[in-house]
């Protein structure tokens, strides 16, 4: 589980990485602006947003990570029922056959 959710988080790293190159190339072709100027705005943008892609990817790996904790506690809570199920109708099998010797014993005797 924990594989998936490294790449699941990788693959989100990565388009944001993508996109991120593939806008400021759009936005240096079309800039209106001197270099320096059009360098100082994207540093300013990037820095701007840094924070915020920092702050959505440690809240969205903590939501992966108590989805995650969720998913097993309630995995294990289904395991444990069906477990027990298994294990009375084991019971009950064994008591059917115990009868069915007796009965036999009691047949041949």
């Amino acid at each position: 589980m924990e594989d998936k959710r490294d790449k699941v988080l990788a693959a989100v790293i990565s388009g944001i990485a993508i996109g991120t190159v593939i806008g400021v190339g759009i936005g240096l072709m079309y800039a209106p602006e001197k270099g320096k100027k059009t360098r100082k705005k994207i540093k300013r943008t990037v820095d701007d947003h840094t924070e915020d892609i920092s702050d959505w990817l440690t809240d969205s790996k903590k939501e992966l990570s108590k989805s995650a904790k969720d998913q097993k506690k309630a995995f294990d809570k289904k395991l444990e029922s069906a477990l027990s199920t298994v294990s009375d109708e084991t019971d009950d099998i064994f008591s059917a056959l115990e009868e069915k010797l007796e009965d036999i014993k009691k047949k041949y005797a």
